[in-house]
């Protein structure tokens, strides 16, 4: 009783005027007065004998004075512990309090009961919207909400509104709705797009093809129950059956809006379709809410199928998480597998130093003997020719060398940067393998260039040095040591020579050891590109087995429904002969029959039998007669078995 003095006592923020429950009511409106108010009163009855009857009741829209106490029933939120740590909460300080206090102005705005910053229904808005904060600490407080707290405001008092309030958010789904995460409304998001791939694909495509994603106009739809995208009578209605079955009335509506507009849609831009949503669809039902309601449930929803969709988003949401680990664990792996391979190039270029320090050594060495013959010698014009043509040939094979080796440096980048963004433990081995093909390549470069580097150096330090003893003058000398002269021309030519097929010899055994990387790669992916043919051929193979077994069950299938036919037809056959039989045995009866009665005509009217010899005649053909007839009506009775006998 306290619930109906409530919602009497806001009917005046209710969504039909109070008026209608005047002395001047209409006789229907009498009788659904009288109904609700015996469902309110026996409401457990009903609930347990008239559940059907209720539902169809309630589907066509709850009268607003019963709706306060029947939403409450409806919710089990009658008798809560909560209610009586109302007035507690109230005096205790919520976290949220700026939140709700900037938010509480646009929660109808437009509305009578919620216009000024200091009216009633924003007072009683921001309690409830504070207790609840305090009582769940989880969800706090969420914008959406405020719609719905709303919504019961204008039907019953702020305690009883708290109360449905907390069943709401406990029993239908509403506070998996309002966590932080949003996990439900992902959920709602996935298997509202499966309702529309699978009954509306042409809007869907449209969909997908504009990049007009379902979050943007359905997120509301479930977030607000319609509050927010309806007008309130048509969305109350709504909420009507939203307290008696829950979510599945919020995808039957949103299905039957889109099946209405999908004409329309299909035929707009992204933006276009936005403004669609906006203005148009809110007002299509405004004199008619009972032709939303009867499209909404001829909407095809599928209980099973929707808890199935559930199950599946949340093993995808685990598959997901499952590969953001292994990512994160092959991006460790690649990463301590790039520091070994660091640390090992680092003791190859180690090794690589001491021994070319050896080399130096040498080199140093014999460039000193070297040195000391060319002081005790004199060049000619033609070697110093010789020696800058060299000089300038080593120089653009140490500017082709530092070329390729900055290229392998960005082919080195270039694997590392796709190693770090594909998980894949496959691709992650691949490119493994190439980075140490490549590493090593790069190796083999740069000990190549420093070598013709040395060599470089060697071959300008002794140009240096004939240049600084001056041995442009001794060009001319005595014929004396023309031979010995030609000779170290020779020598020198042939070492030249010999640097530059060492040069060669190396640049060869590199491209040896790119192509033979590339074919070790190209190896590699025959390999697996063999093994996915063997398991494509296995699958193929499989699934032919199959289509053979399949065949060989649909021709016994139909062999087996040839004999069938073949019985039924013979049966029928058999049937019809028996039943042809028994009217010619009933022609003969009926002929007889005839013959006798015309014989017992004859016989009485010639009078040529004395009287005893006729009486005992007579008799005798009445006995007859009455077998005849005996006869007849058996051969009937047979004939009617046969005709209603089962086939």
């Amino acid at each position: 009783m306290r619930s109906m003095s409530g919602s009497r006592r806001n009917s005046g923020s209710s969504l039909v005027s109070s008026s209608s429950a005047s002395s001047n009511l209409s006789h229907l409106e009498e009788d659904t007065w009288i109904l609700w108010g015996r469902i309110v009163n026996e409401w457990d009855e009903w609930r347990r004998k008239k559940d059907k009857l209720l539902k169809e009741l309630i589907r066509k829209g709850i009268p607003h004075h019963f709706r306060a106490i029947v939403w409450q029933l409806l919710g089990n939120a009658t008798d809560m512990p909560v209610k009586n740590q109302y007035s507690e909460l109230l005096k205790m300080s919520s976290p949220c309090e700026k939140l709700i206090r900037r938010d509480i102005a646009r929660t109808y705005p437009e509305h009578e009961f919620f216009k000024g910053q200091d009216s009633l229904g924003q007072e009683v808005l921001f309690n409830v919207m504070k207790a609840y904060s305090l009582v769940d600490r989880e969800v706090g407080y969420c914008q959406g909400s405020a719609f719905i707290v709303g919504l019961l405001l204008m039907q019953m008092p702020e305690e009883e509104a708290f109360c449905v309030f907390v069943r709401l958010m406990q029993e239908y789904r509403l506070r998996e709705l309002f966590k932080p995460t949003m996990a439900e409304l992902g959920l709602c998001i996935y298997q509202f797009e499966y309702l529309l791939q699978e009954q509306l694909p042409e809007l869907n495509v449209h969909f997908r093809s504009q990049s007009f994603h379902t979050s943007m106009y359905a997120s509301s739809w479930f977030l607000t129950l319609f509050l927010t995208f309806l007008p309130m009578p048509v969305a109350t209605r709504i909420f009507d059956i939203f307290m008696y079955e829950g979510l599945e009335i919020i995808f039957r509506v949103g299905m039957a809006i889109l099946q209405y507009n999908q004409t329309d849609l299909i035929q707009l831009d992204m933006e276009g379709m936005s403004q669609h949503f906006q203005k148009v669809i809110p007002h299509q039902f405004d004199s008619c809410p009972d032709k939303l309601i009867l499209r909404a449930y001829q909407v095809k929803y599928n209980p099973k199928r929707m808890k199935k969709l559930r199950t599946e988003n949340r093993l995808l949401k685990q598959r997901i998480e499952t590969l953001e680990k292994v990512r994160d664990g092959n991006l460790g792996q690649v990463t301590r597998a790039q520091e070994a391979e660091e640390n090992y190039v680092i003791k190859r270029e180690l090794a690589v130093v001491r021994q070319q320090f050896s080399v130096t050594s040498q080199n140093l060495e014999k460039a000193q003997d070297t040195i000391g013959e060319l002081q005790r010698e004199k060049y000619t014009e033609l070697f110093v020719t010789g020696l800058q043509t060299q000089l300038e040939q080593s120089r653009l094979q140490e500017a082709e060398l530092l070329g390729a080796l900055k290229e392998m440096q960005d082919k080195v980048l270039d694997i590392e940067k796709r190693s770090s963004s594909l998980p894949d433990e496959n691709n992650v081995a691949q490119l493994q393998d190439e980075l140490k093909l490549v590493k090593l390549r790069e190796l083999e470069t740069l000990h190549s260039f420093r070598e013709m580097q040395d060599t470089v150096t060697e071959l300008n330090q002794r140009w240096q040095v004939h240049m600084s003893k001056g041995g442009g003058g001794h060009w001319k000398e005595s014929p004396k040591k023309n031979a010995l002269n030609e000779l170290q021309d020779k020598l020198m030519g042939v070492r030249l020579r010999e640097a530059q097929a060492q040069a060669e010899l190396k640049e060869v055994k590199l491209k040896a050891i790119q192509l033979e990387s590339q074919n070790q790669i190209h190896s590699k992916l025959i390999g697996r590109h063999e093994v996915e043919s063997a398991a494509m051929q296995e699958r193929l193979q499989q699934l032919a087995g199959q289509n053979k077994g399949l065949q060989a069950q649909l021709t016994e299938m139909k062999r087996k429904q040839a004999e069938l036919d073949c019985k039924s037809k013979e049966e029928v056959m058999a049937v019809r002969l028996r039943e042809a039989d028994s009217m010619a045995a009933m022609a003969e009866l009926r002929q007889k029959i005839a013959e006798l009665e015309i014989q017992k005509e004859e016989g009485l009217i010639q009078g040529q039998l004395n009287h005893s010899d006729s009486r005992q005649y007579i008799t005798q053909l009445r006995d007859q007669i009455g077998e005849l007839k005996n006869e007849f009506l058996e051969c009937i009775l047979l004939v009617i078995f046969v005709i209603w006998s089962p086939m």
